[in-house]
């Protein structure tokens, strides 16, 4: 499984790929405006400094909702970098624009999915990524986890070749819970990811040997 960043913070992003494990990035307008990322050239220059940072796949988000715009936007960014993904929303003009988009070799994350049918839909388009976003389905009072299987389910039955891209991720259990249901890649805020670092027994045995060692 691969494993994703889901920010605009270049410090984190560093210290993700720092740790050797880091595949690729994803971002979007929320993100960029967390980080005071303003204006189309600044947005622009931000995703040319992630892709000098991390070599893999980089999600960039179009705005705009129309067909003709989300094609123009898109072709801005991918003609920025090679690893540029770009990132289109599942709405009726998103699913047109990724057709478009395949059919020219340039790849795309269909992001916003909520459902095993918009999954399919992302797939038929020929999306390299689609992106569930399990924390908002479970907190809308479905079960996150259960959508992944079932597209994983689906896609495996059907030989769909878009991968499965887990997003918003809340804690280390969901990214460990991705793995699982058989999701190829998850994007995760830093501290899920370090979570996968954490056990009580780890600190315990560590602090024993370090005991131990002073002894000798």
């Amino acid at each position: 499984m691969k494993f994703f960043i889901d920010t605009a913070n270049l410090s984190q992003i560093k210290e993700a790929n720092e740790l050797g494990i880091l595949d690729g990035v994803t971002t979007n307008p929320s993100l960029m405006a967390k980080e005071g990322i303003k204006g189309n050239d600044a947005v622009l220059n931000h995703y040319r400094a992630i892709c000098e940072i991390v070599e893999g796949d980089i999600s960039a988000e179009v705005i705009a909702t129309d067909y003709e715009g989300i094609l123009a936007e898109g072709k801005v960014l991918a003609a920025l970098h090679h690893n540029i993904v770009v990132k289109v929303p599942m709405i009726k003009d998103g699913i047109k624009a990724i057709k478009w988009f395949t059919d020219n070799g340039i790849k795309t994350n269909c992001t916003l999915v909520f459902s095993a049918g918009q999954a399919i839909l992302a797939a038929k388009a020929g999306a390299t990524y689609l992106s569930p976003f399990i924390g908002r389905v479970d907190d809308s009072g479905w079960d996150g986890m259960l959508l992944i299987r079932q597209i994983a389910n689906i896609f495996a039955v059907q030989g769909y070749k878009t991968q499965i891209l887990a997003a918003s991720i809340r804690n280390a259990n969901h990214i460990i819970q991705c793995a699982e249901a058989g999701a190829q890649v998850i994007t995760s805020p830093l501290e899920p990811i370090l979570g996968l670092l954490k056990h009580p027994l780890t600190d315990i045995g560590l602090a024993k040997f370090l005991e131990d060692a002073k002894k000798m």
